[in-house]
């Protein structure tokens, strides 16, 4: 709460402002009014006597009317009244407020439970008549309405003085509505929500929210005792947005807004733009600004300096929550980024940090899209955590979840009494797996919340990317749905064009506003255009959809699937390793090792394996090998860079304690973490690893056909040509003299990196010293090398 609350919370209804007159109590019968007792003058009460004064003009005002008399009343009138006890009215600061009569100046003020409200400017100072539930109202005479007066309201107890919210202008720009209503707001969080400011000449906070169905909203909060009556919004036109300025609530508040439906019930509603929330359970707004520094500068120079499919992309995925269990951002910020940049990666990416009510869904039903989870700190401590990470070297990547929202009655869903941010039609706004809601594309506004949100992100917090989640979910309209469950676009199809049209405008305006950012899809389907460019149309005359990456489904499903065969049965599933280089050029794509491969009875990676303790480390180091140098960029979720045996859960996170030296088995640990370190730092340095990912130039099979030796042999190059061999051996034997062709014009080759090393705890079946190729021919080329390939390993070699 701030310090000044302007309606101190009534003790009992015999203690309200009604009561006070000779009101019947609970019985019906009359009672006398409450005993006034004196109370302490404010602070800030002016010093001239209450029944004398002179306006700003000279003419006389007093606290009574000529020769004793009362000054005349103006009360509200009746229908505006009700519609202002009821929370149904759309334009209280019409009646509310000082306005100019033939009279005078008539003030009104409806503030329940106040004994008494008076007028207070810079020369006068004047009481206003009790109007009854909780009006109070006079015309005095003055000229002018003064430019800044001020109310002085007596509860029992105490006294406050305020500026009246009803004396303000819309502290809302008209530029800013129009831009709504068109639906290009890109910093909308500017317009809508909570922000604190000063406005004409007071501090305060500035509450606007759009919702074009209300009959009435008011804001309520902890200044307010959570009871609205007094502070009843504007409707600001066709806009649809409410906005009310009250002046001295300033950051730290708790609110949310009163919404009274078409109906006429009321809900309360948290603030869809807040930028700071209540730590779940509990689900208030809170009213926020930034006073983090940022010292990241050099970071966001450098970050767009070349292309991030031509760049070094290598990601360690983070639940923050559970990666060091009851850690804060802040603390995390101090532990995070060494342990990060220790093994190599060049970004995290971390699952949805936006607020949302249950942990188990791990961020992916949001209800806060503005709002960093409360759960490890405040939004400023987030902000510490992201530049700490950049000033460690490490991009931060983040789950974006547009695809649904969750069907709380306290946030989004049928927000003002109607659908609004869902779809209209029930059958397009259930999501059928996850039970939630799904956005309304087509509607402008609702685009307009999610593209500035992805423009919220990246520009308030400095994110480097991100990671839109279930694009596939939002692209068809019979996505999981059997025939007569949906409805076919205006062309015949399946394709919601609202939401092609919506990812196309996210993607060009992230990129447009933050140079140097990545978006990233999480699409299952074979969707033509993912990764291009919006202006480039495709064969199914769609144009991209814009993306900077996309997540390599297909390669995840169909290598894990062949890791889990043992070695015997594998040549008969050879191809599931090599069809990915079919499409490997058709997107852009990252090679996901994710957090849904690790979870729900899937078993962690090492886990995954077939045959013993040794043979399922083996696998997963060779596989890690054949991971690093397929094109593509690499993700690893947390906890599978040390081969932890256990699925990840939530509630305790990796299992930190198989890297502890007093466990026997920690080498083995220790051994996996060595490797992933060294394949980032080889990784890293071998620009044929990455700086040609989306050019078919820069790979060439060497042996793709080897399935009766589980062998795959393929070149990596890079812009100057130079190549590196990558071989990975998926049987538990060692071949000795194994020839595989390659380049004629290198005279040398030596091996980089060898998943089989003994720091690594392999046998250490090494090909030590520089190779010699002869003129033996192989696999089509001049020249040939002749290795010995250790059991279940990949081996990197380049030209000396």
């Amino acid at each position: 709460m701030s310090p000044k609350s302007d309606q101190p919370k009534p003790r009992s209804a015999a203690k309200s402002a009604k009561a006070t007159k000779g009101t019947k109590g609970a019985q019906g019968k009359p009672r006398p009014a409450a005993r006034k007792t004196a109370a302490p003058k404010s602070p800030e009460a002016p010093t001239v006597p209450a029944q004398q004064g002179t306006n700003p003009e000279g003419a006389t005002t007093e606290g009574t009317g000529p020769e004793g008399t009362s000054p005349p009343v103006s009360p509200v009138p009746a229908a505006d009244r009700v519609r202002l006890l009821r929370g149904t009215h759309h334009d209280p600061h019409s009646v509310l407020g000082a306005h100019p009569t033939p009279d005078g100046v008539a003030f009104r003020a409806l503030r329940p439970y106040a004994l008494k409200v008076s007028v207070v400017a810079k020369d006068f100072r004047a009481e206003l008549h009790d109007d009854g539930d909780g009006f109070f109202s006079a015309v005095l005479p003055l000229r002018e309405v003064p430019d800044d007066y001020r109310l002085h309201l007596t509860y029992e107890g105490t006294e406050l003085e305020v500026h009246d919210a009803y004396r303000f202008l819309p502290a809302v720009g008209e530029l800013d509505l129009h831009l709504i209503g068109e639906g290009r707001h890109e910093q909308l969080w500017q317009a809508l929500g909570a922000r604190p400011m000063v406005h004409q000449g007071a501090t305060g906070t500035r509450f606007t929210v759009w919702a074009p169905n209300a009959q009435g909203v008011r804001v309520v909060g902890g200044f307010n005792f959570w009871d609205g009556t007094g502070f009843a919004m504007r409707s600001l036109g066709s806009s649809g947005v409410w906005e009310l300025f009250v002046p001295s609530v300033g950051e730290g508040e708790l609110y949310k807004f009163a919404v009274t439906r078409p109906d006429g019930s009321v809900t309360l509603r948290a603030d869809p733009l807040a930028q700071r929330t209540e730590a779940p359970p509990a689900n208030s707004s809170v009213v926020h600004e930034s006073h983090h520094e940022w010292h990241d500068e050099e970071w966001l120079r450098r970050r767009a300096d070349r292309p991030v499919h031509a760049a070094p992309f290598s990601v360690y995925e983070v639940h923050l929550a559970s990666w060091r269990p009851g850690l804060t951002y802040r603390q995390l910020a101090h532990q995070l980024p060494p342990y990060v940049a220790d093994l190599g990666f060049t970004h995290v990416e971390l699952l949805p940090v936006a607020e949302h009510p249950f942990g188990g869904s791990w961020g992916y039903q949001v209800t806060g899209f503005y709002a960093p989870t409360a759960r490890l700190g405040t939004p400023d401590d987030f902000k510490y955590l992201v530049d700490c990470l950049h000033r460690a070297g490490i991009g931060v990547l983040m789950d974006w979840v547009p695809a649904h929202f969750p069907r709380d009655d306290w946030a989004l869903a049928e927000f003002d009494g109607r659908p609004l941010y869902e779809h209209e039609d029930p059958a397009r706004a259930a999501h059928p797996d996850w039970g939630t809601l799904e956005f309304d594309y087509g509607r402008t506004e609702v685009r307009n919340f999610l593209v500035a949100n992805a423009s919220y992100w990246c520009e308030e917090f400095h994110i480097d990317g991100l990671r839109v989640d279930a694009v596939a979910s939002m692209l068809y309209l019979d996505y999981s749905r059997e025939h007569g469950e949906w409805t076919p676009n205006v062309h015949g199809g399946r394709e919601n064009l609202d939401a092609v049209a919506f990812l196309q405008e996210m993607n060009a305006t992230v990129y447009r506003r933050s140079p140097g950012v990545v978006t990233i899809a999480e699409e299952s389907t074979a969707w033509d255009g993912v990764t291009r460019a919006t202006h480039h149309s495709g064969p199914g005359g769609f144009g991209g959809l814009g993306f900077g990456l996309k997540w390599n489904m297909g390669w995840m499903h169909d290598s894990l699937e062949y890791m889990t065969h043992e070695p015997v049965h594998r040549k008969y599933h050879h191809n599931e390793m090599t069809f990915s280089m079919v499409y490997a050029y058709s997107e852009n794509y990252v090679l996901p090792i994710s957090h849904d491969e690790v979870v729900h009875g899937k078993r962690s990676l090492v886990s995954k394996m077939p045959g013993d303790w040794w043979q399922q480390r083996a696998d997963h180091r060779a596989y890690l090998g054949f991971m690093w140098a397929h094109p593509g960029k690499q993700l690893l979720f947390m906890g599978q860079e040390f081969a932890q045996g256990a699925e990840w859960s939530e509630a305790h996170g990796p299992d930190w304690w198989l890297l502890d030296p007093a466990y026997g088995a920690e080498p083995d640990h220790r051994g996996v973490r060595d490797l992933v370190r060294d394949l980032n730092m080889v990784y890293r340095t071998e620009p044929a690893l990455w700086q040609r990912d989306t050019d078919p130039g820069g790979f060439a099979w060497v042996d793709g056909d080897a399935s009766e030796d589980n062998v795959f042999a393929f070149l990596r190059y890079d812009a100057e040509g130079t190549p590196l061999l990558a071989v990975s051996h998926f049987s538990p034997v060692v071949r000795h003299e194994y020839r595989l062709g390659v380049p004629e014009e290198f005279t040398a080759w030596q091996e980089v990196l060898n998943t089989d090393a003994a720091r690594y705890g392999g046998g250490d079946i090494l090909n030590p010293g520089p190779l010699k190729p002869d003129s033996r021919g192989a696999h089509g080329r001049p020249a040939s090398l002749q290795l010995t390939l250790p059991p279940l390993a990949t081996v990197w070699l380049r030209p000396v």
